[in-house]
């Protein structure tokens, strides 16, 4: 009776590391428009808090490389491939939200819509379908970022905005809605997707033409990727360039103001740190920004020959000199 009692603790032993292998390990599904942004905040911060894909997570990467007409099968993929959460970002939202109608997998965005206006929460505070995760109110910021181009330039009479009428967001109504009481004149600059080869040129261009005095860079899959590009032709035409977020300043627009994105996509990992652990996003309430970046680049600035008003400056969270 020992011998046997012995023997089965012993398989019982020998089998236990066998179950924990053969285990199911959740599976992640990564959709993003491009591979550019937001960059790896999220998956940084998912390995910090003890996600390691290969380890006890597996991650499949789906990107569409700017163009938003693949987001549909790439979401329909991860679908199909039962992952336990999709993480997805801007136009991969409706995308991931279209996918997984008629299932249970939880999505986790980062958006810089309204999620109410675009349909894929019914409030903030409880959102009440399968996605949750944050916002970065981009479209809502929108005319006070032109308040701080009009007192960069206080003279300021016409500005340009080069934005992509097919992103979620719609800073252009905010921007035209602070222009009237700005005393400003907007040139709206489309972008078409896909973008056409030189649509850096043909952008830039559109605004020298329509006698812009300097340029406002709406976040999108094209202005992202082409930030670098975007102000160093503006910069040609001696055209100063604004945006929302601290990576377009980084690399040369005079100015930005804006939540830190990549910082707040760190925030996904928790949502799906919680997700994976049994929480249903229906109730998770979604997040917004509650602090702002005001950053100045005053070599842009200087490069440009601005006289960039110093109280301005001293207001700036970042200043690039």
């Amino acid at each position: 009776m020992k011998r046997h009692w012995i023997a089965g603790a012993a398989a019982l032993l020998i089998s236990a590391p066998l179950a924990a292998q053969t285990a199911k390990m959740p599976r992640i599904g990564w959709l993003a428009p491009d591979r550019v942004f937001p960059g790896p905040g999220a998956l940084e911060e998912l390995r910090r808090i003890g996600w390691v894909d290969g380890k006890n997570v597996a991650i499949d990467y789906r990107y569409a490389d700017g163009s938003t007409a693949k987001l549909p099968e790439l979401a329909a993929d991860l679908v199909r491939q039962k992952v336990d959460v999709i993480i997805t970002f801007s136009a991969g939202v409706l995308a991931a939200k279209r996918a997984t109608e008629g299932s249970t997998i939880p999505v986790v965005m980062a958006t810089s819509a309204d999620p109410v206006r675009i349909g894929v929460a019914s409030s903030l505070a409880r959102p009440g379908g399968n996605v949750t995760g944050i916002t970065y109110l981009t479209d809502q910021l929108a005319g006070k970022r032109l308040q701080y181009v009009k007192e960069a330039i206080p003279s300021l009479k016409r500005v340009a905005v080069i934005w992509e009428p097919a992103h979620l967001d719609n800073e252009m109504k905010g921007i035209q809605a602070a222009s009237a009481l700005l005393g400003v004149q907007v040139q709206s600059v489309e972008v078409p997707r896909p973008a056409r080869p030189n649509e850096v040129e043909l952008a830039v261009r559109a605004a020298v033409h329509g006698k812009a005095e300097a340029i406002i860079l709406a976040p999108g899959g094209f202005t992202i990727s082409q930030r670098k590009e975007l102000i160093s032709e503006a910069a040609k035409h001696r055209l100063p360039a604004f945006s929302a977020w601290s990576i377009f300043a980084e690399d040369g627009a005079v100015l930005t103001y804006g939540p830190n994105p990549v910082e707040m996509s760190r925030r996904l990992a928790y949502y799906v740190d919680r997700i994976l652990k049994g929480a249903k996003p229906d109730s998770m309430p979604i997040e917004q920004p509650s602090q702002f970046e005001l950053v100045v680049n005053l070599n842009a600035a200087k490069a440009l020959g601005m006289a960039f008003p110093p109280r301005l400056a001293q207001r700036a969270e970042w200043v690039i000199e």
